[in-house]
């Protein structure tokens, strides 16, 4: 199994528990639905097309109140988001050449889903490659999809499909996941660096990313990683789905220094609710290891049916009864966002929020309430510019200057 299976599935139970303190008005919660329908609101990073692969997921239907789906058409309806960045996500094994040819083809078969997606449902989403097709898409009303990925595997194989993926739309791409790979360390591997940041071959493919206009994405690499796209990039980096380790001290969330110096670089972070990066929950031994054995009752996590959510979220709720632990709530999410807005300012700030690869907290469960967020904007005295800068407008600036450049470079 590879490792974003397990890793999910411990997320999806820590995003229920006690109910968040903030709380909003009904004609908060309008006014900031309303906002929400005038900008052009994204975020940078849906995992919805693994679901794409479940045999039973339709995404024109709702799915409430199932712990695998948090997007879905009605749903991004009711919460005002206009669309994003879809991920062609990628796990890792054993880094075997036999694995990297898996990882190849299960990267064609995610970005393959996407197209899929806007083939069955032209009315409804389209294809967006540039950062004006957002607002013209929204205009025609229809959901937004620009194309990323989360961990360049895919290319270990062969990295001259960049340009293939380039030609397919992909416009947003970071270089690791939760472990070390041929292109750059992660924050997360638990055996440390092992290229300490970007590996020769992963400082040609950012250069080579780049040159077509590709933004990177730092979310997920190390610090070091972060330090040297710093000095390297001509242009701006993302950060897909992050947050403050002022905050909580996780190696998946970035220092303050670190974001000051991704400000003045031009950068954007967008904030991610993954509740095991906003908290300590606190899990004991014990809690861990009955973990580990549910998820081996469902087996192949991405491949499960929608319709057996349901008993996956009575076996959650069952998991919590007997093993109790912390629980992130909208208040959590919120002061990683706060603390960040007054760090570096609404301009460098974003949403990401990880929907469908384990985002989500006891209050914000899934983009239905995202009015949430709005709301809380506009009682901390935000401008409709910043909330507009802060659902779309930061994340296509960074884009437009990648691919501005870009353009200026010898063909």
């Amino acid at each position: 199994m590879k490792l974003r299976g397990l890793s999910l599935f411990v997320a999806l139970s820590l995003a229920a528990g006690q109910a968040a303190a903030v709380e909003f008005t009904q004609a908060e919660l309008a006014r900031a639905t309303a906002l929400q329908k005038k900008l052009v609101t994204l975020d940078s990073h849906l995992d919805t097309p693994a679901n794409f692969e479940r045999a039973d997921f339709d995404i024109l239907a709702a799915h409430p109140d199932n712990k695998l789906s948090q997007v879905d058409y009605p749903r991004m309806v009711a919460g005002a988001l206009d669309g994003g960045f879809w991920a062609v996500y990628t796990g890792q094994t054993d880094r075997s050449a036999k694995a990297h040819l898996e990882d190849r083809d299960d990267g064609l078969q995610r970005l393959s889903v996407i197209h899929q997606l806007l083939a069955a449902h032209p009315d409804k989403f389209e294809e967006a490659t540039t950062p004006a097709d957002a607002a013209r898409i929204k205009g025609e009303g229809k959901r937004i999809v620009y194309i990323s990925m989360e961990n360049a595997s895919p290319l270990v194989a062969d990295p001259s499909l960049l340009s293939f993926y380039y030609k397919q739309g992909l416009r947003l791409m970071s270089t690791a996941h939760f472990l070390n790979n041929e292109f750059a360390d992660s924050a997360t591997d638990p055996k440390g660096p092992e290229w300490h940041g970007l590996s020769p071959a992963g400082k040609q493919l950012v250069q080579d990313a780049q040159k077509l206009g590709i933004v990177i994405d730092q979310s997920h690499a190390s610090d070091e990683v972060f330090d040297q796209l710093i000095a390297m990039s001509p242009v701006p980096i993302l950060l897909s789905h992050s947050g403050a380790r002022a905050v909580h001290d996780h190696p998946r969330n970035i220092d303050d220094a670190r974001l000051k110096v991704l400000a003045k670089h031009g950068g954007v972070i967008q904030m991610n609710s993954y509740s095991g990066y906003l908290i300590d929950n606190g899990a004991s031994a014990e809690r861990k290891t009955a973990e580990g054995a549910l998820m081996g009752k469902y087996g192949d996590w991405e491949h499960m049916k929608v319709a057996d959510g349901a008993q996956l979220t009575a076996d959650l709720k069952a998991l919590d009864a007997k093993y109790p632990v912390k629980h992130a709530t909208l208040d959590d999410f919120l002061e990683h966002l706060e603390h960040t807005l007054k760090l570096i300012g609404p301009e460098h700030v974003g949403i990401g929020m990880d929907w469908d690869g384990g985002g989500g907290v006891e209050g914000m469960e899934d983009v239905s309430d995202l009015p949430k967020i709005t709301a809380w904007l506009l009682r901390k005295g935000y401008t409709e510019k910043q909330i507009a800068g802060i659902w779309g407008g930061n994340v296509l600036r960074v884009m437009q200057q990648a691919q501005d450049w870009a353009a200026k470079q010898p063909k």
